[in-house]
C-alpha cells in the first residue's frame, strides 16, 4: 500500500504501525511523488491526505479514478463537515477518515479496502495439508500448529494464494516487504529457508530454478 501524507511524523507513524500488521507500505510526502509511485508500482490501497502540497490530493484521487483498476483510496482530512466528506467521496474515494483518528479504525478500514481490491479469496487458505487463517493469523500443517514470524506468514500466504502457480522472488518482495528492501538481497531466500524448516517434512515449498517458488 501507499501512504501519501505531508505531515512526515504522522505518515511515518502510520507506516510503522501498518508494517506491524504485516503490510508492505511505501510513503510519500506530496502529490507529485504519489503520482510518480502510482505510475510504476501496483498498490492495493492508497491512504491519501486530501491537502497534499505540489499536487493536491483531489487531483491524485481523480488520476486514480481515471486510470481505473483495483486500487482503493482511503482519504484522510482534517475537514470533518459533511459537505467535505461528501465532496471527497464524489471525487472517487472509496472511504473517508477525518483527523484525528484512532489507529485501530484506520487499520480496520485499510484491511476492508484491501479485501475489496484483491480478487475474492477464501477466508481460510488451504493446500497440500497446510491451513492458513488470515483473520486469526494461524497456520496448521496436517493438524499441527506452526508458529510463524510476520514475514514468514506473509510469504506462505502469497504462495498459497497463487494456487500452485510459481511466484517470483520479485513478486514476494513487492507483496510482503516494501520499496526500501534491496531487490538484490537474499531476504526472500533466507525467510523461505526458515519457513521451510518450521513447516517440516516432507518438503512443501518447491524452488523453480530461475523462476521462483510454488506449493504444488
Amino acid at each position: 500500500m501507499l501512504i501519501a501524507e505531508d505531515e512526515r511524523m504522522l505518515a511515518d507513524s502510520i507506516a510503522e504501525g501498518l508494517r506491524g500488521e504485516a503490510l508492505a507500505v511505501d510513503v510519500v510526502y506530496d502529490g507529485d511523488a504519489a503520482l510518480e509511485r502510482l505510475g510504476v508500482n501496483d498498490y492495493d490501497v492508497l491512504v491519501l491526505d486530501r491537502d497534499l502540497p505540489v499536487v493536491h490530493g483531489d487531483e491524485v484521487c481523480r488520476a486514480v479514478v481515471e486510470a481505473g483498476g483495483p486500487l482503493r483510496v482511503l482519504m484522510l482530512t482534517a475537514a470533518a463537515a459533511v459537505p467535505a466528506r461528501v465532496a471527497g467521496l464524489r471525487l472517487g474515494a472509496d472511504d473517508y477518515l477525518t483527523k484525528p483518528f484512532a489507529f485501530e479504525e484506520l487499520v480496520a478500514r485499510v484491511h476492508a479496502l484491501g479485501r475489496r481490491a484483491a480478487p475474492p479469496a477464501p477466508p481460510v487458505l488451504e493446500r497440500a495439508g497446510v491451513r492458513l487463517d488470515p483473520a486469526r493469523r494461524e497456520v496448521y500443517r496436517d493438524g499441527r500448529y506452526v508458529h510463524l514470524a510476520r514475514k514468514e506468514f506473509g510469504l506462505l500466504a502469497e504462495l498459497l494464494r497463487a494456487g500452485g502457480a510459481v511466484v517470483s522472488a520479485e513478486r514476494l518482495l513487492e507483496k510482503v516487504w516494501d520499496e526500501h528492501t534491496d531487490p538484490f538481497t537474499n531476504t526472500v531466500r533466507v525467510t523461505l529457508m526458515k519457513l521451510r524448516r518450521k513447516l517440516g517434512d516432507p518438503p512443501l515449498i518447491e524452488t523453480v530454478p530461475g523462476v521462483g517458488y510454488r506449493i504444488p
